[in-house]
């Protein structure tokens, strides 16, 4: 079953980016699920974020730009991953907005 979280819209949209914490990272592949363009699980089982090219971005702390398009399922995987891993933050202040540390 798929749960749909509504992203808020106030007309203007910051450009966001999400990593993930491979520390936290449980391998459950919710996040791959929701949205095989920004995530992938690799051979060592965790979830790493892909860049625009679909490259594995293995260093820590890598980041990746959120498509608009797919902002919905970025955010519906930051919410429903187990580990608590999944950092979706502003560009423009570095301000997480989805995640475990979002205000």
């Amino acid at each position: 079953m798929t749960v749909q979280h509504e992203v808020p819209t106030d007309g203007a949209t910051d450009a966001l980016e999400v990593w993930i914490d491979q520390d936290l990272c449980t391998g459950d592949g919710i996040c791959a699920q929701y949205a095989p363009e920004v995530f992938e699980l690799d051979i060592d089982g965790l979830a790493y974020v892909k860049s625009a090219d679909d490259e594995l971005l293995q260093a820590p702390g890598a980041t990746t730009p959120v498509p608009l398009p797919l902002l919905n399922d970025v955010v519906d995987s930051a919410k429903e991953c187990p580990g608590d891993c999944i950092h979706v933050r502003r560009v423009s202040d570095n301000v997480e907005v989805y995640g475990p540390d979002a205000e």
